[in-house]
């Protein structure tokens, strides 16, 4: 019988159940994850053998930026199932990780200076590499997960302020409940009903006897971001959907709206607001019904297309030696007006013009407080089928900061500011349009000749000084527009009309004035051109998905796109004395020259010649300097910039009304043509209606030579 009293050892086995399957995920203690997470922080080496998150925990920490930056594709090669876990459980792993973050911060940053020996919170911040989900295919099976989202982010409120921990006190007792922890997320806190501190002697504390008291609590800022799918992803004949972001601490502010952005975050649940219930409803009816959020744990901006990122972008040493090393270049101003729309045959002035739009001049303070606009506006009109659309496209994806609309499309209120009614707080906020969202780039608006008069009228002051004033609904504030505008339009009867000349623009000299340069684009009829526009369109169609290796010269995208931001943040040129009198000079000989031809044609030109034009040439050539880094605008731009305006404003301005005779006959028969116009206009008032027959024999009597050559051009 021996060992019948021996009560053995029982034990249980945390790996396996009974039925022999593991028991890990479920038996293992939070403070196991936190130990992997601060392992992984602590001991993780990049490809160059440098313990990275360590390193940037201290930089960050010093710099007194709490946050931290996790690539999901580092923690998954060092652990996949602790990886798995955050992606399946992002709420609860994602504050043991911060908690990691906070334990290795504060051994890799002792000694810390006197005052500061309390350690901060560490945001974590994610990143990963995975594929997006749309916002359409976000399911219910995705709640609680972690998910990287795209989409365009189209409006932004203000930096608000969370409570984390709060301190509730009883109005009866006096008595204080503090460090009473607050959910991440737009989750809020229901204050206890009743008080269950017992005095002796006291009676009970009545119903809702707590109040907040601010002093004690312990707040965090967050921000909410409405995102809209990007419009690639939109199906044919669906509208885009839209998201509800929320962002908290380093988080915020950290994009506007226009931005394109991937989100990680944590697809969560809020409570729908209840309205007033009707009569004859129950309240309880929508208990179960939750309104979807994301819970933003990280965001990436896209520099591609209209995005503010690339703008204030820090260059590396690496990038900005190249970008002196290309401003060197002597020929940078040929180089790079090549450069833009490259699949669009000719039009070099046009590119040449744009390339000055896209640097612009010098913007100018005056001593009396009065500024002048350093942003260049141009205007392509003419004919169709001439690519005006292309580049306005094109302008959009090479600018740091672009906005394309369309005038059909487009209303004053959509262009510079409308005030509207918030529907959270039925106050009135106002929302910038596409000049204001433009704000340090370009405007682009095609069909500008379809906006209606009143809206055209509206963009006035913002293009020339850049502002745009409101007083609506209580709201009186200027807006900055401090954009390019790049307007394209057609004549008005759609072709331009060689032989009505002035009659094909239809614009007032208000807004005409305001454009730096008015390119007239016409398609003429030329063999040769054809020829070679023909060839030129087969080789872009052949090989549109192929690289084109002959193209030497032209700069990619991405460095045109740095190389406009970074002149323009470090260059602002001004006008040399030489060249500054010999701007002069020119200046009046061009406001004569407009003056007799007024004379010549007896009516005023369609395109005034104004102060505003001297203005045009000067910010041109600035420009022209900026494209090279140079300190001072000297002759050599001043001509170049005299050129551009000759072949662009200048030959508009001088259309009249029989420059249908141009490019069809000789100069000396325009000349003659000319004088026949002026005889009929001395020889028969205005409104009077005379034969054709009677014209003739008048004629005929005083030049019978001229006569033959008036019925044969349909005089």
């Amino acid at each position: 019988m021996a060992g019948f009293d021996d009560p053995g050892v029982f034990y249980s086995d945390p790996l396996y159940s009974e039925d022999g399957q593991s028991e890990v995920g479920a038996n293992e203690t939070n403070t196991a994850i936190q130990k992997k997470f601060y392992d992984f922080l602590r001991t993780f080496m990049d490809d160059t053998n440098v313990y990275c998150y360590r390193e940037a925990l201290k930089h960050h920490y010093n710099l007194r930026q709490y946050w931290l930056e996790v690539d999901l594709e580092d923690l998954r090669n060092f652990d996949e199932s602790l990886a798995d876990k955050l992606v399946k459980l992002p709420s609860l792993h994602l504050a043991l990780f911060e908690d990691a973050a906070k334990d290795v911060a504060d051994e890799v940053t002792r000694p810390r200076p006197p005052g500061e020996e309390e350690m901060r919170e560490i945001q974590v911040m994610l990143r990963s590499d995975s594929n997006p989900v749309q916002v359409r295919q976000l399911k219910s099976t995705d709640m609680a997960h972690l998910v990287k989202v795209p989409g365009i982010i189209v409006s932004a409120s203000a930096v608000m302020a969370k409570a984390t921990q709060l301190t509730i006190q009883c109005r009866s007792c006096r008595v204080y409940k503090s460090n009473i922890p607050i959910k991440p997320g737009m989750e809020g806190y229901m204050l206890p009903r009743t008080c269950t501190t017992e005095q002796a002697g006291r009676p009970k504390c009545p119903v809702d006897p707590f109040f907040i008291v601010p002093d004690k609590c312990k707040c965090v800022d967050y921000q909410t971001l409405k995102l809209q799918e990007s419009p690639d992803a939109v199906p044919n004949g669906e509208m885009p959907r839209h998201m509800q972001l929320f962002v908290d601490r380093y988080l915020v502010e950290r994009v506007v709206p226009g931005n394109r952005i991937t989100v990680m975050g944590i697809y969560s649940i809020k409570k729908v607001s209840q309205g007033k219930a009707k009569k004859g409803t129950h309240e309880k009816t929508s208990v179960g019904i939750r309104r979807p959020y994301l819970r933003v744990v990280g965001i990436q901006v896209e520099t591609e297309g209209h995005s503010r990122v690339s703008v204030g972008e820090a260059l590396s040493p690496e990038e900005e030696e190249a970008m002196q090393q290309l401003a060197r270049q002597p020929d940078i101003y040929n180089i790079f007006s090549n450069s833009i729309a490259p699949s669009i045959f000719g039009s070099t002035d046009i590119k040449r013009a744009i390339a000055c739009l896209l640097f612009g001049g010098s913007r100018k303070r005056l001593p009396d407080g009065l500024t002048r606009r350093g942003d260049i506006n141009l205007l392509l009109l003419g004919d169709p089928g001439t690519a005006k659309s292309q580049l306005l496209k094109f302008v959009e994806k090479v600018a740091p900061i672009g906005v394309y609309t369309s005038g059909k499309g487009s209303s004053a209120a959509g262009l510079t500011a409308s005030v509207v009614r918030d529907p959270a707080t039925r106050g009135y906020i106002m929302e910038g349009g596409a000049m204001v969202l433009a704000d340090g780039g370009v405007v682009c608006i095609d069909e500008f000749d379809k906006m209606r008069e009143d809206d055209r009228v509206a963009i006035h002051e913002a293009m020339e000084q850049q502002t745009i004033s409101i007083a609506k609904a209580g709201i009186t504030t200027t807006l900055n527009s401090r954009c390019s505008v790049l307007a394209a339009a057609n004549s008005v009867f759609g072709r331009w009309d060689e032989t009505k000349g002035g009659e094909n623009i239809t614009f007032m000299p208000t807004i005409l004035s305001r454009f730096d340069m008015i390119f007239i684009v016409k398609d003429h009829h030329d063999v040769t051109k054809d020829e070679r526009m023909a060839k030129h369109v087969m080789k872009v169609h052949l090989n549109a998905q192929q690289p084109d290796d002959d193209s030497e010269g032209e700069l990619p995208l991405a460095i045109m796109k740095k190389y406009i931001a970074y002149c323009k943040r470090k260059c602002g040129p001004r006008l040399s004395e030489e060249a500054a009198s010999k701007l002069k000079n020119r200046y009046v000989m061009m406001r004569n020259s407009a003056r007799q031809h007024e004379h010549e044609s007896q009516r005023k030109t369609t395109i005034p010649i104004t102060v505003r034009q001297l203005e045009a040439i000067i910010r041109i050539s600035e420009s022209l300097a900026k494209m090279s880094l140079s300190p001072f605008a000297t002759e050599v731009h001043v001509d170049e910039a005299l050129r551009l305006f000759q072949v662009s404003t200048l030959e508009a301005a001088m259309s009249g009304s029989l420059s249908g005779a141009e490019g069809f006959t000789p100069e000396n028969d325009q000349e003659i043509v000319r004088k026949i116009e002026k005889q009929l206009k001395n020889r028969f008032p205005i409104g009077s209606q005379v034969s054709e027959q009677r014209i003739v024999q008048d004629f005929v009597k005083q030049v019978s030579v001229l006569v033959v050559y008036c019925c044969n051009v349909d005089w």
